[in-house]
């Protein structure tokens, strides 16, 4: 910065140059003065029992003390409002929490949000503000509840992972793409013997080799050829639940071998006590057989739930998504 000064009594004018260097003593001087001016002050007041100067202290710090209280008040009331949101999404969570548990069929632990009494009335908003150490503590009743909120929802994923794991291994998918069913599970007249007799499973008319699916993943217990059933594969889904596959004209699967839930293990065919080209579904329980139709029509259901799905899905899988037989041989309640 040039600085030029002119004066009658100065023949030549003259050039003053101030650099920030300068320019940054000068502020620091002039701030410095401030503060010895007010130390001063304070200590005339003080030394000589002046009013003005004391007065002239005490106002100054008036001033900051309200600035500061203003400050922390703004800061308090910010934070007890953030608190208050943060308290409502926790209820919200709770509520989300309860419905999911009873869609789910699982009884999940009552919050604290939940089961305290009801509580409401007008809104009058308090004149005192909120105390530091009062939010303080609500900000770590918050912290424990949210723990524990996360606890609870850990452990409900956990079920419903467990009884998805499970529903998988259950055999409710349509073992074949077929045209029609044939028989359905109970007593019927026995098409070769013609006298009444119990079917076990349910009797899918499809064409020769028409590919068969597992209906759940397992393990292959027998894969087989029986006097009755044919070729015949037998897979254990765990939990004491079989299902059998049989008159199959050729079997892909081995004895041991872990198949995925829809994997091919065979085609249909005529082979065993058949009267003609079918596949013979059987879901066991403890070795006792069960309707099949229970199992199917959970997961043909779901499929057929679309119209789309509906109008695209064979007529054996409609048909089993819509038959009731109320002829069973046993009942079952599947396991929760």
């Amino acid at each position: 910065m040039h600085i030029i000064l002119v004066s009658n009594r100065l023949a030549t004018a003259k050039t003053l140059n101030l650099t920030s260097r300068v320019l940054m003593a000068l502020a620091a001087g002039l701030v410095i003065l401030a503060f010895a001016l007010s130390f001063l002050f304070s200590w005339i007041g003080v030394r000589f029992n002046m009013p003005f100067a004391a007065e002239l202290v005490a106002a100054v710090q008036q001033v900051h003390n309200r600035k500061t209280e203003d400050y922390m008040r703004y800061n308090v009331s910010t934070m007890a409002v953030k608190l208050g949101e943060m308290q409502a999404q926790l209820i919200r969570l709770d509520s989300l929490g309860e419905r999911i548990s009873k869609l789910a069929g699982i009884n999940s632990p009552k919050s604290e949000a939940s089961s305290k009494d009801g509580q409401g009335g007008p809104l009058i908003y308090s004149v005192q503000p909120h105390a530091a150490h009062e939010l303080q503590h609500e900000i770590e009743r918050l912290a424990e509840n949210v723990e524990e909120r996360s606890d609870t929802l850990t452990a409900l994923e956990s079920q419903l992972m467990e009884r998805r794991i499970k529903n998988t291994l259950l055999p409710r998918l349509v073992p074949i793409r077929a045209d029609h069913i044939g028989s359905t599970f109970g007593y019927r007249v026995d098409p070769i013997a013609g006298v009444s007799a119990l079917h076990e499973g349910i009797d899918f008319v499809a064409d020769q080799g028409t590919r068969v699916l597992a209906s759940a993943g397992g393990v292959v217990q027998a894969a087989e050829y029986h006097p009755q059933y044919g070729n015949m594969v037998e897979i254990d889904h765990g939990n004491e639940f079989t299902s059998r596959y049989a008159h199959l004209s050729k079997i892909d699967v081995k004895v041991g071998q872990v198949v995925r839930r829809a994997q091919i293990i065979g085609a249909s065919g005529n082979t065993g006590r058949s009267t003609g080209p079918h596949l013979h579904f059987e879901v066991r329980f403890r070795g006792v057989a069960q309707n099949p139709a229970r199992f199917l029509q959970s997961g043909a259901q779901m499929a057929l739930n679309s119209p789309a799905v509906a109008m695209s899905a064979p007529p054996a899988t409609r048909a089993v998504a819509t038959t009731r037989n109320s002829r069973a041989a046993a009942t079952f309640s599947a396991p929760r």
